[in-house]
């Protein structure tokens, strides 16, 4: 029984090691403008050539990763990047930045009643979010970064993050995959220039419902939008970040898109 038992011990400090090793690929990182500072993790292609520019995806977490951590924001997504064979067929520099917890991607409220949200775009952006678009366009500057095949992300707080980008800097994006978030669907319909999406949320979403997703593709159908699909998750609540990393076809379809000189929706 002794043995067994350092079997199964070993199987599993071995199994943490794994994981460890794994997001170690992401580096610390730190950008500091003025007073204001974010926290990111950055990975490189595997065989990264510095003269090289690359495709960026940039991942925007949960509220419950929020912090000054500087690790938490890898918790959903970090395993799926850092996969060797997804470094491989899909070479790219990948960020994950982190939200402190006093702040947020975008500018929102509670309404009154239960599962109601408003947006508001007109405000400046948030803090962590000009952030992101400064780092974002330093990389591209300083020639690493591929300014036609810039990616954009997120969870739940951080799907709220990605359509506020959007919305703030249309024909930035060369694509996003929004999971189980919201927005102003007129808002983005109106403002949020044409761009390839790829949008998930779980039917039985109780904290961020889905009748926001299901809005907002049914008003893309009517404007004529052809680059844009929406996959919903029957029985599946919150967690359909899941669901979405399990997709086998996410990368290739993300990877696939490059800024065109006219988009059309």
């Amino acid at each position: 029984m002794k043995k067994a038992g350092s079997t199964v011990l070993l199987i599993f400090c071995f199994t943490g090691v794994l994981i460890a090793q794994d997001l170690s690929s992401f580096e610390k990182q730190v950008l500091i403008s003025g007073k204001d500072t974010l926290r990111y993790r950055i990975m490189y292609p595997a065989n990264h050539r510095p003269e090289k520019k690359y495709p960026l995806i940039v991942f925007l977490h949960g509220s419950g990763e929020r912090g000054n951590d500087n690790d938490l924001q890898l918790k959903h997504g970090g395993k799926l990047f850092a996969r060797e064979d997804v470094r491989n067929d899909h070479p790219a520099i990948v960020i994950f930045p982190q939200c402190p917890k006093d702040s947020a991607w975008s500018r929102f409220k509670r309404g009154p009643k239960m599962n109601e949200w408003f947006y508001d775009a007109t405000l400046t952006a948030t803090t962590p979010a000009l952030l992101v678009k400064k780092l974002m366009d330093s990389l591209i500057n300083i020639g690493k970064a591929d300014k036609k095949r810039m990616y954009i992300g997120g969870l739940s707080l951080g799907g709220m993050g990605t359509y506020d980008m959007l919305v703030r800097y249309p024909g930035f994006f060369a694509a996003a995959f929004p999971i189980c978030g919201a927005t102003d669907v007129n808002t983005f319909i109106t403002q949020a220039g044409p761009v390839p999406m790829w949008m998930f949320h779980g039917a039985e979403d109780a904290v961020v419902p889905p009748t926001f997703n299901r809005d907002l593709y049914k008003g893309l159908m009517e404007k004529g939008a052809r680059n844009v699909q929406y996959t919903e998750y029957p029985g599946v609540n919150h967690n359909s970040w899941d669901n979405a990393f399990a997709e086998a076809d996410l990368l290739p379809w993300i990877m696939s898109k490059k800024k065109k000189k006219n988009p059309t929706w």
